[in-house]
C-alpha cells in the first residue's frame, strides 16, 4: 500500500500562479513552486513531468475560470454583462487577473503539450468562438467578418484595454471603469440592441 500524497496538484498550481502574480513568470521553477509551499521537488516532479505541462494547467484553470462567466453572459444574451465580466472577475480573482491579463501564453509556457493538454485548449477556443457567434448572430441577425470584429472589439478588446493597464500598475481597476466600458458599448453596440 503505497503512502497518501501530501501534496495535490492544486497545490502546485496554486503556488506556480502566486509566484507568475508577483514575480511574472520567470520565477516560475520547479524549485521555486517547491519551495513556495515546503515541498520536496520530486513531489512536484512526481505530479507535473515538467514545467511546461504545470504552466500549461495553470494557464488553462485560468482561462476555465475566466470564460466561464463570460460565456454564460452571452448565452444569456446580456452582451454588456458579458462586457463588464472581465472588470467583475479581475475584482474577484486578483491574482489570476494578473497573470491571465498581462502575460501571453507563451510567456507562460512553450514546447510540446499533451494530447490531453491540447484538446482541453482546442476545447476552450472553440466554446469561445461558438458564444461570440451565437451573441453576434442574435444581435445582428448573422455572423459576418465585420459583426464578429464588431462583437470582439466591444466585449473583449475594450474591457481588456481597460483592466489591463491598472493590473501592470499593481492595482484593480476603479468601478468608475465599468461607466466607460458600459458607455463604449452602447455607442457601438447601442442601436442594435
Amino acid at each position: 500500500m503505497g503512502r497518501k500524497a501530501q501534496f495535490t496538484k492544486n497545490q502546485f498550481v496554486d503556488a506556480a500562479l502566486k509566484l507568475a502574480a508577483e514575480q511574472g513568470p520567470g520565477a516560475i521553477t520547479m524549485g521555486s513552486i517547491a519551495g513556495q509551499i515546503n515541498a520536496p521537488i520530486g513531489s512536484v516532479y512526481h505530479r507535473f513531468a515538467s514545467r511546461e505541462i504545470l504552466l500549461a494547467e495553470l494557464w488553462l484553470r485560468l482561462v476555465e475560470s475566466f470564460q466561464q462567466g463570460f460565456l454564460e453572459a452571452l448565452d444569456q444574451g446580456d452582451g454588456l454583462q458579458a462586457a463588464l465580466h472581465t472588470l467583475n472577475w479581475v475584482r474577484k480573482h486578483p491574482n489570476e487577473g494578473r497573470v491571465l491579463l498581462l502575460y501571453r501564453r507563451e510567456e507562460l509556457t512553450s514546447g510540446e503539450w499533451p494530447d490531453e493538454i491540447k484538446e482541453r485548449a482546442r476545447q476552450l477556443t472553440q466554446e469561445l468562438d461558438k458564444g461570440l457567434r451565437k451573441f453576434t448572430r442574435r444581435l445582428f441577425g448573422r455572423v459576418t467578418k465585420k459583426s464578429l470584429i464588431r462583437i470582439t472589439f466591444t466585449l473583449i478588446d475594450v474591457p481588456y484595454a481597460a483592466v489591463r493597464r491598472h493590473l501592470q500598475a499593481g492595482r484593480l481597476p476603479p468601478v468608475s471603469v465599468d461607466e466607460l466600458v458600459r458607455k463604449t458599448y452602447l455607442a457601438i453596440l447601442g442601436r442594435y440592441l
